[in-house]
């Protein structure tokens, strides 16, 4: 039996949540909550509902077709330990992982925290800040507003520095 996620709910076919065809995940839980965000039903910690990694697991072995898997929110970082889990799972079974988050990788390595530093290290691409609304740009690919990121992380650990990746 794999760990307990709280998720807010699951997309199983997106072209808009990082490149490819992906399953997405969104988790229940923000601490953020930016203004103008798209998933302000997911902002609250006790809504959602308790699943099982092997069962997420399970449905996205379902799709062949799947290019990869994204975990959004909520905020992914704030339940890191399950998510390492599944993002095993997904590795294993060669499809790559797109995190979104609303720390910036900065904030997240400053933590100094096994768990959060173990889902870094299972991410592909990291999409990280938080969306602010005044810097809200449709035209953006993958992100809702200018000042966030999309890093390359497998680039990033080669060269110990932050790449960005070209969207």
């Amino acid at each position: 039996m794999g760990s307990k996620l709280k998720i807010c709910g699951t997309e199983p076919e997106s072209i808009v949540d990082g490149r490819g065809f992906r399953y997405v995940v969104f988790t229940q839980g923000c601490p953020h909550r930016c203004p103008g965000c798209h998933n302000p039903q997911s902002h609250d910690f006790n809504a959602g509902k308790w699943v099982d990694t092997d069962d997420l697991f399970a449905e996205i072995c379902e799709n062949p077709l799947l290019k990869g898997v994204t975990f959004s929110g909520g905020e992914p970082f704030c339940q890191p330990r399950p998510l390492v889990e599944l993002a095993k799972q997904i590795h294993g079974k060669k499809l790559d992982l797109t995190v979104f988050t609303g720390y910036t990788y900065e904030e997240l390595l400053a933590r100094h925290d096994p768990d959060t530093d173990a889902l870094l290290r299972e991410t592909d691409v990291l999409i990280d800040g938080p969306f602010l609304l005044e810097q809200k740009d449709l035209t953006l690919v993958f992100r809702g507003s200018r000042n966030q990121r999309v890093i390359d992380m497998n680039r990033t650990r080669e060269k110990n520095t932050i790449v960005l990746d070209e969207v």
